[in-house]
């Protein structure tokens, strides 16, 4: 694995980690989500671009905003989807004659 996909994995899981830390502040930290999930979905966006970045996005802010749903790691869940098509695409090989 290269090193600019070992880092972006590594943000993605820190980015998933930070919106499941409100868990850790009862009551608060659905005010906590408020704030993050704006944030969060402007991050996803950036990082992912595209159409992709668009759709992950606004499922991100809706997935930080409402309670409970923290748990979902977004982030890493888009890394994964992305890099396994690329995987994919990439290994496939048409042989002609």
């Amino acid at each position: 694995m290269d090193t600019n996909k070992t880092s972006s994995l590594l943000f993605c899981i820190l980015m998933d980690l930070i919106g499941m830390a409100t868990y850790s502040i009862p009551v608060l930290g659905e005010i906590g989500d408020a704030f993050w999930a704006p944030i969060s979905a402007l991050i996803f966006f950036r990082m992912f671009g595209g159409w992709k970045g668009a759709v992950g996005g606004i499922f991100n802010f809706i997935e930080e905003i409402l309670p409970g749903t923290d748990i979902i790691p977004s982030f890493t869940l888009m890394w994964l989807w992305q890099n396994f098509r690329r995987t994919k695409k990439s290994s496939v090989t048409i042989h002609t004659r």
